[in-house]
């Protein structure tokens, strides 16, 4: 499948440069969390009060393992990463580009975790262990890694099409 699955931190832009590069290259553009929200009427932050944190991640799970996309830009939540099975099948899909940003860009992007329906699992309760925690697995999954502090929305997206190889 010639599909490119965007992975990375909550703010990382997964959502918004993948519609804009979605648009860039001919590509289709679908949103898991997106996704997850209309199949289940709830926010990303309702469904994590609802159903706790691993009800939570159980749904991502089964969301992001049943995709099924052809010429798609697919932009993941954060926390896909928790979920190997989720992550081989988007891996099958296409190309998996992680979108690496600094701890300190996160922590200027994101002032309300709650809010923002991030999950913490376990023991992580602060940015930075989450930050340590996910960094690894985003970095395990990759196939390309995009550099984005810095950058603008618009130069984020022409370097990720430039790594995966479109000519814009």
């Amino acid at each position: 499948m010639d599909n490119l699955v965007l992975i990375g931190m909550p703010s990382s832009g997964k959502s918004t440069a993948g519609v804009l590069l979605a648009k860039k290259i001919g590509y289709g553009f679908l949103d898991a969390d997106l996704i997850i929200q209309g199949e289940t009427g709830a926010r990303l932050f309702e469904i994590i009060e609802r159903e706790g944190p691993e009800g939570f991640l159980a749904i991502e799970e089964r969301v992001n393992a049943g995709l099924m996309a052809q010429r798609c830009v697919i932009a993941t939540g954060g926390s896909v990463c928790y979920s190997d099975r989720a992550m081989r099948h988007l891996k099958e899909l296409g190309k998996v580009v992680y979108l690496e940003i600094s701890e300190e860009e996160v922590a200027r992007r994101i002032p309300d975790f709650v809010r923002r329906g991030v999950v913490m699992r376990g023991t992580v309760r602060t940015l930075g262990e989450l930050y340590r925690e996910r960094v690894p697995l985003y970095e395990r999954y990759a196939d390309i890694t995009v550099p984005c502090d810095g950058r603008s929305i618009d130069e984020t997206v022409n370097a990720i099409a430039a790594a995966a190889g479109f000519s814009i």
